[in-house]
């Protein structure tokens, strides 16, 4: 039997600092691998050899990761070149990296369909159910009803904290006690069309790109979804823990291979020194990245903003 919870949130959270600050805040280690090596390096106000090495090793540090380095240290040497040498390094840095960084900004719309279908993958430990939770609260806000499809069937604890994240939302959630993940997937959908839903947010199981059977299985998911609707899932979405840093790259490649990815979460920024990926990302594979996670909050996930990600990074 499939189980239907709904029910009403407590308060929201206390007012919290602007969201810009935040996101400052949460990437203080990773802009700390930058700063003292960026001030350094343009102390002496030359774009020399010494200053490009310095530079470099900053960018790695930031696990920025080489391709992206090369192609930004490129980028600062044209820069640096056409402006001559009144120029503010920072502010070359900064535009070189926006330039690298604005293809990725591409928010999510829901739009057409009714349900809006949205599914969402990830290894173990991502912070995928978690993300959910925030982005119902996020579809909310917009006026949108939401439904929550329990598609992780072998871990309980998975199942019981999307159904907390659903009781903070008042927001419905379909779950099974082991079994199929796609026949949750079906029965989601079809109770999300009857009761006129809005958009439903479709959890998997955390796996390993590894873990061909578990691979195929999520694929088995996609193609459940898509018989319901056969233009759905409108977006799968690969939650990323911003900690695992180059590996990261190779997670995207997997699962962009298995599902066709239409977009990234990034969580856990305010935790780690590697939120250079994001350039790694814009670089290697840039699949649009439409949300940041910063902190626990209900309200912590917000769509992603080139330039305010800059502003954050740099300082």
């Amino acid at each position: 039997m499939f189980d239907l919870f709904k029910r009403k949130s407590p308060a929201d959270p206390a007012e919290k600092k602007p969201w810009a600050e935040r996101l400052k805040e949460g990437l203080g280690r990773s802009r700390e691998k930058l700063a003292g090596a960026l001030t350094g390096a343009f102390s002496r106000r030359t774009l020399d050899d010494e200053t490009l090495d310095q530079l470099e090793t900053a960018l790695i540090a930031a696990d920025v990761g080489m391709p992206a380095t090369q192609h930004l240290l490129e980028d600062l040497r044209v820069r640096w070149k056409r402006a001559g040498g009144n120029a503010d390094p920072k502010a070359l840095v900064g535009a070189a990296l926006l330039d690298l960084l604005a293809p990725l900004e591409k928010p999510l719309v829901v739009t057409g369909a009714r349900p809006f279908i949205i599914m969402l993958a990830g290894v173990n430990g991502a912070g995928k159910t978690t993300s959910i939770g925030k982005l119902a609260r996020h579809f909310q806000e917009q006026g949108l009803s939401v439904l929550l499809a329990a598609g992780d069937t072998f871990r309980a604890a998975a199942r019981e904290q999307l159904v907390v994240w659903g009781e903070r939302n008042d927001v419905a959630v379909i779950s099974q006690d082991g079994g199929d993940p796609a026949a949750v997937m079906f029965d989601a959908i079809a109770a999300a069309k009857a009761r006129g839903i809005d958009v439903v947010l479709a959890d998997t199981a955390g796996r390993l790109p590894t873990q061909l059977h578990l691979m195929e299985e999520i694929r088995k998911v996609r193609r459940v979804i898509q018989k319901t609707d056969s233009t759905a899932p409108h977006e799968t979405l690969l939650v990323l823990d911003a900690n695992t840093g180059q590996n990261a790259l190779a997670q995207v490649k997997a699962f962009d291979d298995a599902l066709g990815l239409t977009g990234l979460v990034l969580t856990k920024l305010d935790g780690t020194a590697k939120g250079g990926v994001v350039a790694a990302i814009a670089k290697q594979h840039p699949i649009p990245l439409k949300y940041l996670g910063i902190g626990e909050g209900v309200d912590d996930l917000r769509p992603f903003v080139a330039a305010e990600f800059v502003d954050a990074l740099l300082g």
